[in-house]
């Protein structure tokens, strides 16, 4: 099988190592006898899986611990509305539109 490489805006290639783990574990994540996909997002093993991952993002990008590490949803387009609210000084209210494409 030849490899596309995606070079678009959204989910990029991943290394080949990288989804032949994730393959092998699909069925069965590392011994729990359920995919990740299955888990609940409040058991301990997916706890574990968020906690690992903050900590190697924190090596990675030298993220102190006074900061948050945030997994969230939403894409681009979430973060476009997320700049005015952090912009925004405390105890303050703002208001913007959503315009063009995204807005339909």
């Amino acid at each position: 099988m030849e490899r596309v490489y995606n070079f678009s805006a959204g989910p990029s290639i991943l290394p080949l190592p990288v989804l032949e783990k994730v393959q092998k574990e699909l069925v069965n994540y590392n011994g729990t006898g359920m995919s990740v996909m299955e888990m609940s997002h409040r058991s301990s093993y997916f706890q574990s899986i968020i906690d690992e991952a903050s900590s190697l993002l924190r090596e990675l990008m030298n993220i102190p611990d006074e900061y948050e590490v945030l997994f969230l949803q939403g894409g681009a387009s979430l973060q476009f509305s997320m700049i005015p609210l952090n912009l925004m000084s405390m105890y303050k209210k703002a208001g913007y539109v959503l315009t063009g494409s995204w807005s339909k």
